[in-house]
C-alpha cells in the first residue's frame, strides 16, 4: 500500500519544502499536491521550480495532483466561478479545461503520475448532455496528459454524474482505457455506500488508481481523521486488500482541523497505522 498524504491538510499555507519534509517525517511515502493557487501556485515558475528541485533530491514521491477547483486565490469566496468541466455554457467548460491544463503543465517539472479531476459540481445532474460533456473533457485532457506521463483519475463526488455506476459508464462508452478513478471514501459513504462503490468500480479491473481517505458521519463531507466518523474501517480495508491491484491510499484531511505540526505528524502516522 502506497501511503500518500494530500497537501489539502495545509491548504491555508503556501506549500513549501518544510511541509513536504513534515509529510515524509510523518510516514508518508508520497504526496498529492492540491492545486489551489493560494497554496500551490501552478502559474508561478518560481514556486513550481522550488518544489521540483526539492523532489529531485528527496525520496518523497509526487504521486498525484488534485486539479484546481477554482481559478483564484480565494477558493471562490470573492465570486470567481468554479472550475466546472460539465457546465452547460461552452465558454465556462473551455475556461475550466484551460485552468486544469495550466495545472497539468507543471508535470514537466514536478513529475507526478496522476491527476485527480472533478466532473461537475454538487448540483449537476445526469443526462445525455452531461455524458457528452464528460466524454469531451476526459478525452481532451487525456490527450494533453499522455505526453506528460500523467494518468487521469476521475473522482466520485456527491453529484449524479460521478456515481460509481456513471463513472464506469463514462469510461466504458468512451473506451477511455487509460483513465481510472480516484475513489473518495467519504463521498461514497455519503451516497451509495462504500461496499457498493468498491464492487462497482472493481468490476472494471485496474480502475481504482487512488483512494481518498477521510471519515464522516454519512451526512456532511467533513474530511475527518479515520476513526473520527462512522466508516467501518476494518471491513473497508479488507475489501481493498482483496483487489488484484491495490490502489494508493491518499489521506485527505480538512485543513481547518490542522493543529501544531507535531500533533499533525502523530495523527498522520496513526491514520496510516489504521490502514495497514
Amino acid at each position: 500500500m502506497l501511503r500518500c498524504l494530500s497537501t489539502h491538510l495545509f491548504l491555508k499555507e503556501r506549500l513549501h519544502p518544510g511541509l513536504l519534509e513534515l509529510a515524509a517525517r510523518s510516514g508518508a511515502q508520497a504526496v498529492e499536491i492540491f492545486a489551489a493557487r493560494q497554496h500551490f501556485d501552478y502559474t508561478s515558475r518560481e514556486h513550481v521550480h522550488e518544489l521540483a528541485d526539492w523532489f529531485a533530491s528527496n525520496e518523497l514521491q509526487p504521486w498525484s495532483m488534485h486539479a484546481p477547483l477554482f481559478p483564484d486565490r480565494e477558493m471562490g469566496r470573492a465570486g470567481a466561478p468554479a472550475v466546472n468541466l460539465l457546465h452547460p455554457e461552452k465558454s465556462r467548460r473551455i475556461d475550466a479545461m484551460d485552468e486544469v491544463k495550466r495545472a497539468l503543465e507543471t508535470a514537466e517539472h514536478i513529475h507526478f503520475k496522476n491527476l485527480v479531476v472533478h466532473l461537475g459540481e454538487r448540483s449537476d445532474t445526469w443526462s445525455p448532455r452531461t455524458l457528452e460533456h464528460a466524454l469531451t473533457a476526459l478525452e481532451h485532457l487525456d490527450a494533453f496528459a499522455r505526453p506528460l506521463g500523467v494518468r487521469l483519475l476521475a473522482e466520485n463526488l456527491v453529484n449524479e454524474p460521478t456515481t460509481p455506476e456513471h463513472l464506469i459508464e463514462i469510461l466504458t462508452l468512451g473506451h477511455l482505457t487509460r483513465i481510472g478513478v480516484c475513489m473518495d471514501l467519504g463521498h461514497a459513504h455519503m451516497t451509495v455506500g462504500i461496499p457498493d462503490a468498491i464492487a462497482t468500480l472493481a468490476s472494471r479491473p485496474g480502475t481504482i488508481g487512488s483512494v481518498h481517505v477521510h471519515d464522516n458521519h454519512g451526512m456532511r463531507d467533513e474530511h475527518l481523521w479515520p476513526g473520527d466518523g462512522n466508516i467501518a474501517w476494518p471491513k473497508t480495508m479488507e475489501s481493498f486488500k482483496a483487489l488484484a491491484e491495490p490502489p494508493a491510499f491518499v489521506l485527505e484531511i480538512h485543513y481547518t482541523l490542522a493543529e501544531t505540526h507535531t500533533a499533525i505528524s502523530e495523527k498522520v502516522q496513526s491514520a496510516f497505522d489504521r490502514l495497514a
